[in-house]
Order: C-alpha cells, then sequence, then structure tokens
C-alpha cells in the first residue's frame, strides 16, 4: 500500500515509519526537517515540507491510498493551539486536493471519557499538555462533522512515554471511547503503538470514529 507519513520524524511518527517499512509498504514520510530520518530503504520517498504550505504538501500526497497524520505544531510552541489546528485544516485541504479518501489522525488522549467527563477537562490533566490537547478535541469534533474523508482517529492512552520498554509485543487491547487500564494505569509502547496504527491501515476495521489502546 502506498501511505503517506506526515510527522514521520516525532515521538509517534518516527515508529509508525519503521512499523511501516517493516511491513514492505511503500511509504512517503514527510516532515519540515527530514535531516532525522537516516533509514536506507528502497519503498521510501522522504519530503521536507512544512504543512501549512498546502500546495507543495498536496503535489507530496498525490499517488498514496492514505495519508496518516502524527502532526504536532509542538509542545514547548506558545502558538500550539492555533498551529495545531491551522496546521490540519491546511493538511485536510491537501487531502482532498490531492482525491485521497483515507485519513488517519492520531490523536490525544484528551478525547477519551472517565466518568462521563472527558480527560481534557478533569483537574488532574497535566497542565502542560492542556493547550495541545484542548486542540486535538477541538479538531476532533471537526473530524465528526467530516463527509469526505473516510478518516479515524486514535486517542493514545494517556501514558505514553520512552520509559515504557516493552517494546514491540502484539499484546494489547483496543477500546472506543474509554481509557484502558491495567493495574491503574493506561500505557503502551511506542513500538505498540506503531502495530496497531498499521493493523488499522491494513485492516480498516474503524470509520468515521475514534478509538484507543492499551495494555
Amino acid at each position: 500500500m502506498k501511505v503517506a507519513l506526515i510527522g514521520a520524524t516525532g515521538f509517534v511518527g518516527s515508529h509508525i515509519l519503521k512499523e511501516l517499512l517493516t511491513r514492505k509498504h511503500e511509504v512517503t514520510a514527510i516532515a519540515r526537517n527530514t535531516d532525522k530520518i537516516d533509514i536506507v530503504d528502497d519503498k521510501l520517498t522522504v519530503a521536507s515540507v512544512n504543512v501549512i504550505d498546502t500546495d507543495i504538501l498536496t503535489d507530496v500526497l498525490k499517488g498514496n491510498t492514505i495519508v496518516i497524520s502524527a502532526f504536532n505544531a509542538g509542545w514547548d510552541n506558545p502558538n500550539i493551539y492555533e498551529d495545531y489546528l491551522n496546521g490540519y485544516e491546511s493538511i485536510q485541504k491537501a487531502i482532498r486536493a490531492a482525491n485521497i479518501r483515507r485519513f488517519f489522525v492520531v490523536g490525544n488522549s484528551g478525547t477519551l471519557y472517565e466518568g462521563g467527563k472527558q480527560l481534557v477537562e478533569a483537574d488532574d490533566f497535566p497542565t502542560e499538555m492542556g493547550q495541545g490537547a484542548k486542540a486535538s478535541r477541538d479538531h476532533f469534533e471537526k473530524l465528526r462533522r467530516e463527509t469526505y474523508l473516510d478518516w479515524v482517529y486514535l486517542a493514545p492512552p494517556t501514558d505514553l512515554n520512552k520509559e515504557i520498554n516493552t517494546g514491540r509485543t502484539g499484546k494489547f487491547r483496543l477500546g472506543r471511547d474509554e481509557p484502558i487500564v491495567r493495574e491503574g494505569v493506561a500505557s503502551i509502547s511506542l513500538e505498540d503503538l506503531a502495530m496497531v496504527v498499521v493493523d488499522e491501515v491494513e485492516n480498516r476495521n474503524n470509520s468515521r470514529q475514534q478509538f484507543t489502546v492499551g495494555y
């Protein structure tokens, strides 16, 4: 399958890139700065693009079957809320212009619910993630009104960090709108999260809805 991956050098995107290539997909890896990509693979094309450059992004996306976006405007960016939403507006315009229907968004755990309350609105939600999580939540609400793109939104677990060293196990559980918790923690390794993304790309089990994962 021909897959375009936006945010291919990022915290999550870099692992998705490796998983896609492991499964022999043809990948166009897109990032603003692609110097971090040191993989050599005949199925890999690398493109340095700012997602705000809609016309350039459109040309790069053409010919792909699906677009996966792990785009993030930067957790330390003081304008993360506006930049995140503007970035996704440009990405979706480019996808439509490139005549692609399938769109996979790696979102934020803040869209999940616990006790009837969305996590991003919870008192104990990390303040440093607040504006980025709210941007992701508001983008998700816009996606729910999307009628052209066949979109999927993955809300990762609340605990997603490099310290989770279980690696690529394939032993995880899938859910819909509530965190998947084991021993009081909702977590998954980056390698297993990448497996979840590529599984969905290949098997197409979800359409125009959110899902989540955890151990």
